[in-house]
């Protein structure tokens, strides 16, 4: 029998609002993840529980409410516009939220009408498994359940729920809701939930928020290691927990550009790969300030209250430098990589950009030696090599393979998907997911996976599902 305990329900009541899912016409099961199903406990589970039809025992629906900046402007309320979280699912592995995407709508909702349809379930599904296989924290997708309804767009589409299960969904956002309404009680009982929760061995607030510092340095780190572009780095959408959420219009880059930017939204390039970062440093830094009025209290005063929390935030370039050297570092085969090899890794990265060279592709072929095969200047790759084969560790194809993934959910791959979806054909969709759950072993039968988009495969945007 599943275990929920509800800790998030037991918050005050300002923090959620209690709402059970809308009824969905006709449930059917698209994508199972039976492995997340058995670690969770859940693996009875069918497609009337996953819509929402059926509240399983134990569970507490609601709707969390949060703030947030989007694209830096702030929006004071936002919320589970078109998510209703079901509970906390307690297992051997741990709590996990079990959060129902696309469940109808919610006092949060905006005048949207809180469904999701298929096309971006079946993204969050893929992308957030890869994600997980190749070692970034994430949540991650239980299951994509068409609803037997339609959503309308530009057009009508079929409807669907992703079953997304999380550390927590709690936002830098949802601190900002509260400190916005001057509710400092709130931010408190918040604070120490997510120390009880997250970051039990922190010892106040200030080192609660030196390890939200790091864990974000991290996971940034992960994502530019493997081209992964975001798309909507709003504070609503950064978890304190480190864990990426919300795969809306991402994208992973295949020719590779430092600018890359797929979101139809993003009209400035505020979200762009290069720039992903810079804008985490500055969503810790919203998050900063809503533990300013706590940490007077705890330190006596504004301006020492102030002048520590800047402290940790300045600390987050450091943090990112040296653990993007190390993510960049695996990826060239290096087991000990210093800040002295940064020119070595700019190196490469600089030819790549300069002749578009695939990410993906580049890196995964320094094993084999297919590497300079993207390089229209092999003369410029094979220089660079030389200090490349100078530098790298005794076991570097060891170091390679681990840190290079053969496989990514290609943009063009997955629109291929959704699109033979509507079409009623989802065995794409299965072929994707399967495969991408291990994306450093490539088969030979998968190869076309591999390539990236022809001329006319290319999607040059890519959109949220709202």
């Amino acid at each position: 029998m599943v275990q929920f305990d509800n800790s998030y329900a037991r918050l005050p009541d300002r923090f959620f609002t209690k709402i059970a899912p809308e009824m969905a016409p006709a449930p059917e099961m698209v994508l199972w993840n039976a492995g997340l199903a058995e670690l969770l406990g859940v693996s009875d589970w069918d497609a009337e529980i996953c819509a929402g039809n059926v509240i399983p025992d134990g569970a507490d629906p609601l709707a969390q409410v949060y703030a947030g900046h989007q694209f830096g402007g702030f929006s004071p309320q936002l919320g589970d516009g078109r998510a209703v979280l079901l509970g906390e699912v307690l297992s051997d592995a741990g709590r996990f939220d079990i959060h129902l995407k696309g469940a109808g709508r919610t006092p949060y909702s905006r005048n949207g009408d809180g469904r999701a349809w298929v096309g971006p379930v079946l993204r969050e599904f893929i992308v957030s498994e890869f994600m997980a296989a190749a070692g970034v924290p994430t949540t991650r997708a239980l299951a994509a359940v068409r609803t037997g309804g339609r959503v309308q767009r530009e057009r009508g589409y079929p409807g669907a729920v992703l079953v997304r299960v999380a550390a927590s969904h709690i936002r830098v956002g949802t601190f900002q809701f509260f400190t916005a309404r001057g509710d400092n009680d709130a931010v408190r009982a918040l604070t120490e939930h997510v120390r009880a929760r997250h970051y039990p061995d922190a010892s106040d607030t200030l080192d609660l928020y030196a390890k939200i510092v790091a864990a974000q340095a991290r996971l940034i780190a992960k994502w530019m290691g493997l081209g992964f572009v975001h798309g909507v780095m709003n504070t609503d959408n950064m978890t304190v927990s480190g864990e990426t959420i919300d795969y809306g219009p991402c994208a992973f880059i295949d020719g590779y550009s430092p600018k890359a930017c797929y979101s139809s939204i993003d009209q400035h390039g505020r979200y762009a790969y290069e720039q992903q970062p810079s804008i985490a440093h500055w969503n810790l830094a919203q998050l900063g300030s809503c533990f300013v009025p706590q940490m007077e209290e705890e330190l006596g005063g504004e301006h020492q209250a102030v002048e520590a929390l800047t402290e940790v935030l300045n600390s987050f370039p450091e943090l990112y430098q040296t653990a993007w050297v190390a993510e960049f570092g695996r990826k060239l085969g290096l087991a000990d990589a210093t800040r002295e090899d940064v020119p070595l890794i700019q190196g490469l990265l600089g030819l790549m950009a300069e002749h578009g060279a695939d990410f993906t592709n580049t890196f995964a072929g320094l094993r084999d030696g297919t590497a300079r095969d993207w390089f229209l200047d092999r003369a410029a790759f094979d220089h660079w090599a030389e200090g490349w084969t100078a530098r790298r560790s005794a076991n570097w194809e060891e170091i390679v393979a681990r840190a290079n993934p053969a496989l990514i959910p290609r943009t063009h791959r997955i629109e291929q998907a959704i699109q033979a979806s509507l079409e009623g054909d989802d065995s794409l969709a299965h072929r994707l997911a399967e495969t991408l759950a291990k994306p450093f072993t490539l088969k030979d039968e998968d190869r076309d996976l591999t390539f990236p988009p022809t001329k006319d495969e290319i999607v040059p945007q890519t959109f949220c599902g709202t």
